[in-house]
């Protein structure tokens, strides 16, 4: 079996990618909703909004591990740690960065009213992190992937449904 072959059979590995590709273009839309705007790239690739999916990774990826290899697997066990870890960053240090982030941008453009636009058009990025919400959203979606994936062929061995 070759490289790409085996990783398209690697089951967690293909929910979690999936999980995160299908987060990301939902961002697209959530993004337009809540902005009014339409802008695929900054949505598309850039952090924090509703779902989350670094939650919706880490969750495919554990609840796949779960199928592959059983809930009473070491490997579902470090899946779900890392899982706990992750979203409580994204929910936690993460989201207090892009708060930390405004106020920085607001004292800053108190500060240098008198500057030049170059100065004060330079902000630090505010949406880094998610609110508990966007992981709940996010960690559902990579709670349902595993099992839409299992329907497909190639992943049927995976399914509980199929066995």
């Amino acid at each position: 079996m070759n490289f790409w072959t085996s990783l398209l059979h690697n089951f967690p590995l293909v929910c979690a990618g999936t999980g995160w590709i299908v987060a990301q273009i939902l961002k697209v839309f959530t993004g337009v909703f809540k902005m009014r705007k339409f802008s695929v790239a900054a949505l598309l690739f850039g952090n924090g909004g509703m779902p989350s999916s670094h939650s919706a990774s880490v969750t495919a990826l554990a609840i796949s591990c779960g199928l592959c290899y059983g809930f009473d697997s070491g490997f579902f066990a470090i899946a779900v740690m890392f899982a706990i870890i992750v979203m409580g960053d994204a929910a936690g240090v993460r989201r207090e960065t892009g708060e930390q982030a405004k106020i920085l941008n607001r004292i800053t453009k108190d500060l240098f009213k008198l500057s030049t636009p170059e100065e004060t058009d330079r902000n630090l990025k505010e949406l880094v992190g998610h609110t508990p919400l966007q992981v709940i959203v996010g960690s559902a979606l990579g709670l349902a992937i595993p099992f839409l994936m299992s329907l497909i062929p190639l992943y049927r061995a995976f399914s509980p449904f199929f066995a």
